[in-house]
């Protein structure tokens, strides 16, 4: 590639991920130039065409890596089951991969794309969007300061009422798809609470079907002991007539509850792009900061949620192709959260709390 020149981006995949998420991401980062989308459905070829006019499209990875040459980075939206195959082909075509969390099935198989990463030298990276949530940067930010005094327990939901299954891949109960909300939602939680306090000592989980049509887990609880002490407790549920927090942080000194989304994906589905403004929200939706009170009873003090930045993560990956910078999220980082995950699956099967430590 030329010193000056844009970054040209393969996507592989033009559904929810693909079209919501990662094209219009890598369409507004600077640098970067997204030169070919892979479908084979016709009616989202149209629609990548529609949304972006320059891209081409063609209907299969093959395509893609015929013309590896031409490109300088392929990220991978498709389905989980394909995210290993894919990389591993991208990999060997010598490019580049960003991938979609889960980035596998297994801490085995994300530790051997790892190896092969290395092994060719490529950037290899997994996209945790969910670090550039407003709310999470404000939960980092209010223990990076102290505010908090020294953390005891996170709290950490993304809960739903989804009483009916929509069906897809996500919620098949085949195990080659790994769907269900252990490795979707679950993906996030576990990425955002070892992002904040690092390895973990045990696992327990419970996780469970709840609903009659449903054939993977929709109603899962997390439970984890850090090696610094600190406890995590992480839902994800289909099934909450009732939402919870999204964050409840105790600390020593006080307490950090935080309420609703990040208004960040709701944005990019209604077709908004980032921009001015991007990511902010309104001083209603703000988290409380306090003791000894109930935020919902006006205790404490709202905390301005600090703007949400999805589009920081692809900024940080051209600069890592570029520059030779660390990619935002690593690979090891996603062996490490699928670890967590393993455990938790064995947990809730074996009704067993999981010791990680020495692993």
């Amino acid at each position: 590639m030329a010193v000056n020149s844009p970054l040209r981006v393969g996507l592989i995949g033009y559904g929810l991920a693909g079209s919501v998420f990662h094209a219009p991401l890598i369409a507004a980062t600077e640098g970067l130039l997204l030169d070919t989308v892979v479908t084979s459905n016709p009616e989202r070829q149209a629609q990548a065409k529609a949304e972006h006019p320059q891209v081409r499209t063609v209907a299969s990875a093959e395509e893609l890596w015929s013309r590896a040459d031409q490109l300088d980075l392929v990220v991978i939206a498709s389905p989980n089951r394909t995210h290993v195959p894919l990389a591993t082909d991208a990999l060997r075509a010598g490019l580049p991969v960003v991938v979609d969390k889960p980035v596998a099935g297994t801490a085995a198989q994300a530790a051997a794309l790892a190896d092969l990463a290395e092994e060719r030298g490529l950037l290899l990276s997994v996209f945790q969007n969910r670090r550039w949530d407003g709310d999470f940067r404000t939960v980092r930010h209010l223990i990076d300061t102290g505010e908090l005094g020294e953390v005891r327990r996170f709290e950490s939901r993304f809960e739903r009422w989804r009483p009916r299954p929509k069906g897809g891949w996500r919620e098949s109960g085949d195990p080659a798809e790994f769907g269900g909300l252990l490795y979707d939602l679950g993906s996030h939680l576990v990425d955002q609470a070892l992002t904040l306090f690092g390895p973990v000592r045990t696992v327990f989980a419970e996780s469970d079907v709840r609903r009659p049509e449903a054939e993977a887990d929709d109603d899962t609880f997390i439970a984890l002991e850090h090696v610094n002490g600190v406890r995590s407790h992480l839902w994800a549920s289909a099934v909450a007539p009732q939402l919870g927090p999204r964050f409840r942080v105790s600390g020593s000194v006080a307490g950090y509850v935080k309420y609703g989304l990040d208004p960040q994906e709701a944005a990019l589905r209604e077709g908004l792009r980032p921009g001015s403004g991007w990511g902010t929200e309104p001083q209603e939706a703000w988290g409380r900061l306090g003791a000894g009170e109930s935020p919902l009873t006006g205790g404490g003090a709202a905390v301005p949620t600090l703007p949400g930045d999805y589009p920081a993560y692809y900024a940080a990956i051209a600069a890592a192709l570029r520059d030779g910078t660390a990619p935002p999220v690593t690979a090891r980082e996603a062996v490490a959260a699928l670890t967590v995950l393993e455990a938790a699956r064995a947990s809730a099967a074996e009704r067993r709390t999981v010791e990680l430590a020495g692993r």
